[in-house]
């Protein structure tokens, strides 16, 4: 997909202030997962302002591409982007997590138009993008599935039940995209539980793997386009990511998957991304 050199400087202009947005949500919150959230802000933004099939005026048009969000502790990144969109109101941001707020730790689709899937505990979203794929191909409607997965929760044992499945059906509706950024709740991915060869791993359950530097919305958006246009089965993208991304601090440390950002912290946070917030 090729973008105008003044619409990717607009796309890395909004990434800038959907990830200043998301500090001041965590930081005014006093909780939430600022590391997964910023590594995942250039996907959410190719997807929804270059690639999906998604009108914010009527986010329930049976039409629509649908968006899973499996590693639904990123939510601050996409209810950012809800509020850039106008499908919820950019008061609502910073009451992120607070008692009474719809824009809870984790989104919640009874409350949130747009959202696609309740989340909680990970490994689950895949295997509801799989069901609506399928859906899909045995109502013959035109929409594309998408699941945001993360490092810590393609180690979970539902993920290969749901990659088996994908591949039975031949899936060609459904891409994955791996926010591979190294590095989960308690540390070090390989650490704890090694990856190994991901895209291997994938391609011998019968998918078709595509990489790309998940900070890069060009290098997204081409790799999308090579995953959508693969007709033989399903397709996972495999992005390389940096867990706390624009924030120096932050960067790579499993201490940020889920900790308060304290006064000091948001003003040097504010000073290194820059930018304007969404919030108001």
């Amino acid at each position: 997909m090729q973008l105008t050199a003044e619409r990717l400087r607009a796309l890395n202009e909004i990434s800038r202030n959907l990830r200043r947005t998301v500090v001041e949500m965590i930081y005014t919150a006093g909780s939430g997962h600022p590391g997964g959230s910023l590594s995942s802000v250039e996907i959410i933004t190719a997807l929804y302002l270059e690639k999906m099939k998604f009108d914010p005026r009527n986010p329930l048009d049976p039409r629509r591409d649908r968006f899973v969000l499996s590693k639904g502790h990123a939510a601050p990144t996409l209810y950012a982007m809800f509020a850039y969109l106008n499908v919820i109101p950019r008061s609502e941001l910073l009451h992120l997590r607070k008692l009474g707020s719809r824009l809870q730790g984790h989104p919640d689709m009874k409350s949130v138009p747009g959202v696609e899937m309740s989340s909680g505990p990970l490994g689950l979203g895949l295997s509801v993008g799989a069901g609506m794929a399928l859906a899909a191909k045995l109502n013959q409607a035109p929409y594309h599935t998408y699941v945001l997965l993360g490092d810590g929760e393609i180690q979970e044992g539902i993920i290969w039940e749901a990659v088996m499945t994908a591949n039975k059906y031949k899936l060609n509706n459904l891409t994955a995209i791996l926010d591979h950024n190294g590095v989960q709740l308690d540390g070090i991915c390989d650490e704890i539980m090694p990856l190994g060869d991901v895209a291997a791993k994938f391609a011998a359950f019968g998918w078709r793997p595509f990489t790309c530097d998940g900070h890069d919305i060009a290098s997204i958006l081409n790799a999308l386009e090579e995953a959508t246009s693969y007709r033989e089965g399903p397709s996972i993208i495999i992005a390389k990511t940096v867990k706390g991304k624009g924030v120096s601090y932050m960067e790579g440390k499993n201490i940020w998957h889920g900790k308060k950002i304290d006064d000091h912290e948001y003003r040097q946070a504010v000073a290194e991304i820059g930018g304007i917030s969404y919030a108001e």
